[in-house]
């Protein structure tokens, strides 16, 4: 428990010192601090402990979460920046883990670090587990109509609310809500404005092996009433072409995406991926939002796990047809509501429902209550996995 202690001072050490200073300076700190409590029912069967007369083993974790933001303005065009994600785990998790002679901070590390190797950790069959990782560390430079990053940084080129094929760099599974920036990626970024909405991008990550590479280029411009957008690159020995758009329908908001990925060896196959979003705020400030996807990586017939998937650019939900239907409602000025949807038809009838109420406790603090819950068909239909979350956020 010492332990513990001792990073929640490192953590807040930089926002004190900072925080402590009104001289100007070139440097801007910014960061939260956040804690996570996850209650999640998984199957007995699924228990790494034998239990007699429960059909639902509980696994009870915990997570200390921060994030610290360094940004260096060396002048008017370049601007160096940094961010540093520290986490600390205790619980179920990390023992049941350990116990079963898995790599708790292994498992981490495989959505942690790109090219360079910048994460660090340590884990004790305690059940505590701590991991650092620098999850951005690029440098910006922009001078009139061009902009140039290189180092760790997320390259953005989905379009959609939920799902993006077009993402091809750091494709993102929704169902992770804790971590708003998404991953990145070690790479070079080209970018050059080309006028009104328009825009050509080009992009490529570093890598050690031809099965890692992922380079492309994309154009953007306005046409109509809509923006639009087309790619084409290489992604993992995979020839992609892809495109997507962004506009209104009537007074609704309508976007959508797709990719085709063609392999350039013969053990790989053609996927495709297609994604399309509606979304529209009413009067009273109900917001909807609906979407479909197709992943013809997906299945129909069942066996789709939705935590534990392979995710990829190819690959961005189990199941190869899903439909979306996402509500959000602020039922007093401090405390929002939101409730998502997701059917996959198909053998199994996945189902996945999440439930979500945040609370402004004050102007830097913030509270949320999250539920997931997973059905599909088996032997009957039932909720295979039930998860609950508490988190408490204090941003500085």
């Amino acid at each position: 428990m010492k332990n513990i202690f001792v990073v929640i001072l490192i953590i807040l050490l930089p926002a004190i010192l900072f925080g402590q200073s009104d001289k100007p300076s070139k440097w801007q700190v910014q960061g939260y601090l956040k804690y996570l409590n996850a209650s999640t029912f998984i199957p007995a069967e699924s228990s790494p402990l034998p239990i007699v007369g429960s059909k639902k083993f509980l696994l009870n974790d915990n997570l200390l979460h921060n994030r610290l933001k360094f940004k260096y303005f060396a002048n008017e065009q370049l601007t160096f920046h940094a961010e540093l994600r520290n986490r600390v785990f205790w619980g179920d998790q990390v023992r049941f883990t350990l116990l079963s002679d898995g790599d708790f901070i292994e498992n981490i590390n495989l959505g942690s670090d790109g090219f360079f190797d910048w994460s660090a950790g340590h884990q004790n069959s305690s059940g505590y587990a701590l991991h650092t990782t620098l999850d951005r560390f690029y440098a910006e430079w922009s001078s009139e109509n061009w902009e140039l990053r290189l180092g760790r940084q997320r390259i953005n080129w989905g379009i959609g609310t939920i799902w993006n094929p077009n993402d091809i760099f750091n494709a993102y599974n929704f169902t992770d809500f804790d971590y708003e920036e998404r991953p990145g990626s070690d790479a070079l970024r080209v970018k050059r404005y080309l006028g009104f909405a328009s825009s050509i991008e080009i992009a490529v990550n570093a890598f050690r092996k031809k099965e890692e590479a992922v380079g492309a280029v994309k154009a953007n411009f306005h046409s109509g009433t809509y923006d639009w957008q087309v790619l084409a690159g290489v992604v993992e020995e995979h020839l992609s072409l892809g495109g997507g758009w962004a506009g209104n329908v009537g007074n609704a908001s309508f976007k959508g995406e797709a990719a085709a990925f063609f392999p350039l060896t013969d053990s790989l196959k053609t996927s495709y991926a297609l994604s399309l979003g509606v979304d529209y705020t009413f009067d009273n400030q109900l917001y909807i939002n609906s979407g479909i996807l197709y992943n013809s990586n997906g299945t129909t017939s069942g066996g789709g796990d939705l935590f534990t998937f392979q995710l990829s650019a190819r690959n961005l939900y189990p199941y190869k047809y899903s439909i979306l239907t996402q509500l959000g409602y602020p039922i007093t000025p401090l405390l929002n509501s939101a409730f998502i949807v997701v059917y996959s038809p198909g053998n199994a009838n996945a189902l996945f429902l999440n439930p979500v109420l945040s609370y402004s406790l004050s102007q830097n603090w913030d509270l949320d209550l999250v539920g997931q819950l997973f059905f599909s068909k088996g032997e009957k239909y039932r909720s295979a996995v039930d998860a609950g979350f508490v988190r408490i956020k204090w941003s500085f």
